[in-house]
């Protein structure tokens, strides 16, 4: 009986050893999932007080200009004047329209007045340039992670366009077949899909993580998206902070022609002075850098309080700290909620 069970021991200690051969090393044995390796931690000293928070966001001011939302009439006509063209259209915080071709695409779509369950978590400050049910028929459907002010069930169970083709990160598939939606597929970083001649999606790592319950941490994956069409490159990336990864990345897959990142979200002072799972402008800026981007959009500001910064300080720095990392302030660009731009006025 001893025999058998230290045959058995040796039979698991094997087995357990193969298994962590074989998974990629984002992907841990508790099926769970991690960075990159060497990507930043944050740190066990961090302590996220709710209170605390709720008190200094209380001191933001939310008045924002004018010239930062374009009217939903002007939206409307725009999309409809540039139905033929190849575009990219910003519907707020990471909601982007971009069509290329035949196909458009939308990206982590939030249309619900807060990021949260039910009538919780942070309300939006600015309405979405244009209404869930106005939105031009959409092909592709890209969700980069669950967090709520992307992965917004709201708008996925009231989402019109349900015969979109939907891209997700491993083990979120979920929420769009338990909504009607037909055709999803779940993929795991470096593994792309072919869409039809002319766009390839690539799933590529991000420095994150995952969350939507006291339970679940981590345990559904998160990644940026490489969108290729016709020998152009466009890199949107997840809720991200920096990480060496993004040198490996751009060596690997670039030049980019354009990379859409996140340059808000950052600043919780004086609990901590910022998140390490969230770019700050300079540091979006160093991320195109090693991707070798020719151009940048910043997104994931100027639409819900997520952190603690002035609420127009993203863009302002983002512009101002731009040709420190080799780039021209027109190369990193910020577009109005609701402004529509032709492709090939952004890639010129």
């Amino acid at each position: 009986m001893r025999s058998f069970l230290l045959f058995c021991l040796i039979i698991f200690f094997i087995t357990h050893l193969q298994a962590m051969e074989n998974k990629p090393y984002h992907h841990n044995l508790d099926g769970t999932f991690r960075n990159p390796e060497g990507s930043p931690v944050r740190s066990s000293d961090i302590k996220f007080s709710y209170s605390t928070f709720s008190k200094e966001k209380k001191k933001l001011d939310l008045t924002y200009p004018s010239e930062h939302v374009v009217s939903q009439e002007k939206v409307l006509s725009d999309l409809n004047n540039l139905k033929d063209n190849n575009y990219i259209a910003w519907i707020g915080h990471a909601t982007f329209l971009i069509k290329l071709g035949d196909t458009t695409i939308i990206t982590d779509p939030l249309f619900s007045k807060n990021a949260g369950p039910l009538i919780f978590g942070p309300k939006r400050y600015i309405e979405p340039a244009i209404p869930l049910n106005k939105i031009p028929k959409i092909n592709l459907f890209l969700l980069t992670h669950n967090h709520y002010d992307h992965l917004d069930y709201k708008t996925i169970k009231k989402f019109p366009h349900k015969e979109a083709k939907v891209i997700v990160p491993l083990k979120l598939s979920k929420y769009f077949t338990n909504n009607k939606f037909n055709d999803v597929e779940e993929i795991d970083w470096y593994q792309e899909t072919q869409i039809n001649n002319d766009i390839k999606i690539t799933l590529l790592p991000a420095v994150h993580w995952s969350k939507r319950t006291l339970t679940d941490t981590n345990k559904t994956l998160w990644g940026s998206f490489l969108i290729e069409y016709k020998g152009k490159k466009i890199f949107f990336a997840c809720d991200t902070g920096y990480g060496n990864i993004y040198k490996e990345l751009g060596n690997k897959y670039g030049p980019i022609d354009i990379t859409f990142i996140n340059i808000g979200a950052y600043d919780f002072r004086p609990m901590f002075e910022k998140s390490v799972y969230h770019t700050n402008p300079e540091e979006a800026l160093n991320i195109g850098k090693d991707l070798n981007s020719k151009k940048l959009i910043g997104m994931h500001w100027g639409t819900v309080v997520l952190s603690l910064e002035p609420i127009m300080e993203p863009p302002v720095r983002f512009k101002n700290s731009a040709e420190k990392y080799g780039y021209q302030k027109k190369d990193a660009m910020i577009f109005k909620i609701g402004e529509v731009k032709k492709l090939e006025d952004i890639i010129d």
